[in-house]
């Protein structure tokens, strides 16, 4: 992760209008640096130790609202392009994108545009539409929150019961192994933002 982070950094010094003010290798520390040097844009890492890039991102934007986002990312799955969108972030591209084209995102997500690669647009294009019900994926985006079927019961006003019979559904419906499967692959799929 140093190496990437240090390499991204000596890119874009290269860049006479582009200035790195910080570097931060976890998810944690991204709003306390953000808060203290206050940059126009911050480059986050998707794949972050702590919490990842889009948690972090969504965070930036309910703490520093003036500061833009944008998000590298080495997969392009639906579900990180929606959470993505989601969390506001100003810019999604590829972290093997060529240099020039990271400088030209840089400056872009600072003008206040948006830049999506478009690899990354297409493969989220071609996402398929959930397989859960609604009241399914209320009971997932609960149960992705940690929430015991019982919490589960008492939020939605049913049964413990049939919160364990719509989480047997929801695995069977995913073709998860378990409950925590059956979250990765809904995010993953853009289901569960």
């Amino acid at each position: 992760m140093n190496m990437v982070r240090g390499a991204l950094t000596a890119l874009l010094d290269l860049e006479h209008d582009i200035e790195v003010v910080c570097g931060v290798e976890n998810g944690n520390d991204i709003v306390p640096a953000t808060l203290r040097h206050k940059p126009d844009v911050a480059v986050i890492d998707i794949d972050l130790p702590g919490i990842d890039g889009l948690t972090a991102a969504a965070r930036l934007r309910d703490r520093v609202p003036e500061c833009r986002v944008l998000i590298l990312t080495s997969i392009g799955r639906p579900g990180t392009l929606l959470r993505a969108i989601s969390a506001q972030v100003g810019g999604y591209i590829l972290k093997d994108a060529p240099p020039n084209e990271l400088a030209f995102a840089v400056r872009q997500v600072a003008a206040g545009r948006r830049v999506v690669d478009p690899q990354l647009a297409l493969a989220a294009w071609g996402g398929q539409e959930s397989p859960l019900t609604e009241r399914e994926t209320e009971v997932l985006r609960l149960a992705s929150k940690g929430a015991e079927p019982s919490e589960i019961a008492a939020e939605l006003h049913l049964s413990t019961g049939t919160v364990r019979n719509y989480l047997t559904t929801i695995t069977t419906k995913l073709n998860a192994r378990n409950r925590v499967d059956a979250v990765l692959i809904a995010q993953e799929s853009g289901w569960l933002l």
